[in-house]
């Protein structure tokens, strides 16, 4: 599959998707985002890929916010639309995706950017990075989830002072809040984050993708305990529940087969 705005990278269970428009910092605009929903899905569909990275091209931005060129001259139908279609192709797709998508945030992560990232599974930092939802300074709301997920992350109080200040933070205030997972050099971060992908991947694909759902049902309009009992259950009746048994039974390393 040919992108001109991502790059997408198979190292053995872990797939990189590089953001690549270092020359817009890496802002989305509708083809990003159209080509970054086709990557995952086609990465979703691919057995032999366990865990995502996403990151940015670069050293300054991971997302350094959204293409407002695109949309300055829009009507409140289409902002409407735009937002929807956000949600819909990327930022909800990458929260629901049964594979686990791991944010190397390598520089500014800012109003979509930092959307994108919260949308991942959970984010890593480099030293360098600065997160903020600026929207309001522009006369418009965070759109791609930011006042959703942000208080879900680090409270609602911390969130509405970040949203209504549009002031940036940078990583240690960012991993005090719960915002990012760990802080490391920008020389260390793919390799840091390929190293958890690598743990991620010893184990059962099937019961991570309901682990997965499960988690997500707490933050939405549904009962997220019915959801793990009902996801709990479904998993006895996978194959991989049978050779993770068996593998501690037999002490021996698990081979799951990912069904």
């Amino acid at each position: 599959m040919k992108f001109n705005n991502i790059l997408v990278n198979d190292k053995e269970a872990t797939a990189i998707v590089t953001i690549n428009r270092p020359t817009k910092l890496n802002a989305l605009n509708r083809e990003t985002i159209q080509e970054l929903h086709d990557a995952f899905e086609a990465l979703e569909k691919d057995k032999g890929v366990k865990v995502i990275i996403l990151t940015g091209s670069g050293e300054k931005a991971f997302v350094a916010g959204a293409d407002i060129s695109e949309f300055a001259d829009f009507s409140e139908k289409e902002g409407g639309k735009l937002s929807a279609k956000g949600h819909k192709l990327l930022f909800d797709f990458v929260e629901n995706l049964s594979k686990p998508v791991i944010a190397a945030v390598n520089g500014f992560a800012l109003g979509g950017g930092l959307e994108l990232a919260m949308a991942c599974h959970f984010r890593v930092a480099s030293h360098n990075a600065r997160m903020g939802l600026p929207e309001v300074s522009l006369g418009v709301i965070p759109g791609y989830g930011g006042t959703q997920r942000l208080p879900q992350l680090i409270g609602k109080g911390r969130a509405m002072e970040l949203i209504m200040t549009a002031s940036m933070i940078d990583v240690d205030r960012a991993l005090g809040y719960g915002l990012v997972n760990h802080v490391v050099s920008q020389e260390q971060l793919i390799e840091f984050c390929q190293k958890l992908a690598s743990k991620i991947s010893n184990n059962s694909p099937v019961a991570l993708s309901y682990a997965i759902k499960a988690v997500n049902a707490g933050f939405k309009n549904s009962n997220g305990y019915d959801e793990e009992i009902k996801a709990f259950g479904a998993c006895f009746g996978t194959e991989d529940f049978k050779e993770g048994t068996s593998a501690f039974l037999e002490k021996r390393k698990a081979d799951f087969p990912g069904e």
